[in-house]
């Protein structure tokens, strides 16, 4: 507490001498990034971590300083709400509850659980990994926005630049998107691609990251062990749904059932067959499930601390490519659009290279990274971040930050929020992409030794 009072009056100090509005991260990005069981428990959706499904945009756009209009948009999306991944869960647990029925060792909840589950089965079966059909609408729906919220840039006949990862549902993804932009805006000319061409910076991971994120051998792995055995806790959920003692002896593995029923359960948001399966879990083992998932996707995508900031450069060759083709966009006025889509692997790590919202935090302790990151609030389905830019007749170039459409903060000073001057941006970016790849150069010259 003493260190936030300190930088509250440093930054205020700052402020009254050089006549200029610093807006760092600080407590309010702190505020955003953060959660807690309370949160979680009023919307159990959002247990469902990076399955939440795309959350109503309320928020409003603040006005562009006068004389100032928008003139381009750099965006990077996630794809929308998906199936689950695979098969899989939806198999091992109706096959376990069906042979629970037939040798009479389930219960009356059991059994109306195995109901539920054959009803979503119909829709689900052999989609593992495809765009729902909510994953289209949450792609039309942003695309409807960003023309709303700024028309002046897809005016007339210009181009669009769309490109997505070689995934199917991201490709479906960018489809979605185009077609409610060229449906809005006739005269805009769109480039699609799906290629390994461009994998190189919409979905980069180093060897060097891959190495500390590997989920056997990485660094972190034996210390999230003992925190996942403390808190996956299937033993009530399993007398819930079984009546035999022998028979779980003999058939049931409670933590790969848990495992199963959650991602069925949290999946349920994002696509159309109407049923839920929260009532399997407590709020509690709800978010202590939660808490395992939430501190995988940081480990594996932002900045743990163990990390030195290797994993969460993986996205320096994306602010490459974002700054490169501001630049072009810039100088060529006919580019209206570059977008991007991907992953929560690809959007979490920008984030934190881009140092939105205090999404960059560094974390050691897997019990602590709730209180300082939060998945859900980092990437849902579809999340996305948007840098608008806008010019005045001199030619001076403003931009800002969206992340799911709302403005954000970044550590670059300004005195217009959400307003940045391009120039304080890309000279800040391009040193702290330069710093970062120094910081991968040197752990593997590190691991060489």
């Amino acid at each position: 507490m003493d260190m936030t009072v300190q930088f509250i009056k440093k930054t205020f100090t700052l402020c009254r001498t050089k006549a200029v509005l610093v807006l760092l991260l600080g407590t309010s990005g702190m505020a955003l990034a953060q959660t807690s069981f309370e949160e979680v428990s009023a919307n159990l959706d959002k247990a469902g971590g990076v399955y939440l499904a795309y959350p109503e945009v309320t928020a409003r756009q603040t006005p562009a300083p006068k004389g100032y209009k928008p003139f381009y948009v750099s965006h990077y999306g996630r794809h929308g709400s998906r199936y689950l991944l695979g098969d899989g869960d939806y198999l091992t647990t109706i096959r376990l509850l069906e042979v629970a029925e037939q040798e009479h060792c389930i219960t009356a909840f059991g059994k109306e659980v195995l109901s539920r589950l054959h009803l979503v089965w119909k829709e689900t079966e052999g989609r593992g990994g495809d765009l729902t059909p909510l994953g289209v609408r949450q792609h039309q729906g942003i695309a409807q926005r960003m023309v709303q919220n700024f028309p002046e840039v897809f005016k007339g006949k210009r181009s669009v630049s769309a490109r997505s990862t070689v995934v199917y549902r991201c490709a479906m993804s960018m489809a979605a998107f185009g077609d409610r932009l060229k449906g809005l805006c006739p005269q805009i000319e769109i480039s699609y691609e799906m290629s390994h061409k461009y994998m190189g910076y919409l979905n980069y991971h180093t060897d060097i990251s891959n190495a500390f994120t590997n989920g056997e051998t990485g660094p972190w792995v034996e210390d999230y062990r003992k925190f996942e055995a403390e808190h996956v806790k299937p033993q009530r959920m399993v007398a819930a749904l079984f009546s035999n003692t022998d028979f779980i002896r003999r058939k049931v593995n409670p933590e790969k059932l848990m495992w199963a029923l959650y991602w069925i359960a949290v999946d349920m948001q994002d696509i159309e067959t109407k049923a839920n399966f929260y009532d399997v879990f407590t709020p509690q083992e709800l978010f202590d499930l939660w808490q395992c998932v939430n501190y995988r996707f940081y480990v594996g995508n932002a900045n743990p601390a163990q990390s030195g900031g290797i994993v969460m450069a993986n996205a320096c060759t994306l602010v490459e490519n974002i700054l490169q083709s501001a630049d072009e966009a810039i100088d060529n006025h006919g580019i209206a659009a570059t977008l991007r889509f991907g992953h929560d692997g690809n959007v979490i790590p920008l984030l934190a290279v881009l140092q939105i919202d205090s999404f960059d935090v560094a974390v050691s302790r897997p019990e602590e990274v709730y209180r300082h990151w939060c998945d859900f609030k980092a990437t849902p389905m579809a999340a996305n971040v948007q840098i608008v830019f806008f010019s005045n007749k001199a030619g001076d170039v403003l931009v800002k930050f969206l992340h799911n459409e709302r403005e954000v903060h970044v550590p670059i000073a300004t005195d217009r929020w959400p307003y940045y001057r391009w120039s304080d941006v890309k000279q800040y970016y391009t040193q702290r992409v330069a710093t970062l790849e120094q910081v991968v150069r040197q752990a593997e010259s590190k691991k060489k030794d």
